[in-house]
């Protein structure tokens, strides 16, 4: 049986005016397609649905029992097409985010406030996953897009990225501790101590290998934790100088702690990512804006550099760095 949904359409609207004329006009179309349209219709389910006269058109048995089912439905198919439009739209449905732990506790935080004061019918469901589960979830579509934090340029060609904000390495330690006394501190005055930093999850783990690569440095014994208010307790019973990324967009080190810059300067870059080749579904693409926007936000607020680029910056120990401050 091969019937549109145009002479569903054709035939309710038919059976609703009780006139050919009527119809054409609702459809902008002529009567005799209207007329064609029944007639095919009728052909095809092998019913009589009209009863026509010069004056008026009435339905048939089968013609009512036909209009009262296909109306229904053709009610349902509207509503559906309306509410999967509605999920579509920038500003309703539910958006999946993956982000590493640290960075949903304190940057992505800040984006779904901002996204739930503008948008109130949006639903951003977070991911908490290590940093390479993130890239996989994105890649393999399982979620909207991704927050990572990388050090260097986004491996691969599968995933679209923007950079949103960077933020430098600092050393952590408390007010007494013998590094505290300099404005910034060099890689190579962390080889007498051990070192407490985030673990693989937050990207962290990369970036202190390249430093200590870039400087001809050994590693130190480090303690690599999952968060960063267990990096600072740490560091506060004096078990390690922290290293962790400090600025506007991660969890501050408290009155309790001092930081101090890294030379040469190593930074974290945060991403937004998603599928290469694949669009963002209208409302991901409003909450990623969102996103980017409250980065911006913080940023200003703070005083800090924005990355406008799309790729992962070079560090600049590969640039040549700052001037080292010893000991």
């Amino acid at each position: 049986m091969n019937v549109s949904l145009q002479q569903l359409k054709v035939f309710v609207a038919v059976a609703r005016e009780r006139s050919f004329t009527r119809a054409a006009r609702e459809f902008d179309l002529t009567q005799s397609a209207v007329s064609r349209c029944v007639r095919e219709l009728e052909e095809a389910v092998e019913l009589k649905l009209f009863d026509r006269t010069t004056r008026q058109v009435e339905l048939t048995h089968a013609g009512a029992s036909l209009e009262r089912r296909i109306g229904r439905l053709l009610d349902e198919i509207d509503l559906t097409l309306r509410e999967e439009r509605a999920a579509y739209d920038g500003h309703t449905g539910v958006v999946v985010l993956a982000s590493n732990p640290v960075l949903s506790s304190s940057w992505v935080a800040q984006g779904l406030a901002r996204c739930a004061a503008d948008f109130p019918k949006l639903v951003v469901s977070v991911k908490d996953q290590p940093q390479c589960s993130v890239l996989a979830s994105v890649e393999q579509g399982e979620v909207d897009f991704g927050v990572v934090s990388l050090a260097e340029p986004l491996a691969g060609d599968l995933l679209h990225a923007q950079a949103v904000f960077t933020t430098p390495l600092h050393a952590v330690m408390p007010p007494s501790h013998p590094l505290a006394r300099h404005a910034s501190i060099a890689w190579s005055a962390l080889q007498e101590w051990a070192l407490v930093t985030l673990n693989a999850d937050a990207g962290v783990r990369a970036a202190l290998d390249l430093a200590f690569n870039a400087n001809g440095l050994k590693r130190r014994p480090v303690q690599e934790l999952g968060h960063v208010a267990a990096v600072l307790r740490m560091v506060e019973l004096d078990l390690g100088v922290g290293v962790l990324p400090v600025g506007a967009h991660w969890p501050a080190p408290g009155d309790s702690l001092v930081s101090r810059p890294l030379t040469p300067a190593i930074h974290l870059t945060t991403l937004l990512v998603h599928r290469r080749h694949r669009s963002l579904r209208p409302n991901a693409s409003a909450a990623w804006a969102k996103f980017a926007a409250s980065a911006e936000a913080l940023s200003d607020e703070a005083g800090a550099p924005r990355s406008a680029s799309h790729e992962v910056p070079r560090t600049a120990a590969a640039r040549g760095g700052a001037v080292l401050h010893q000991p």
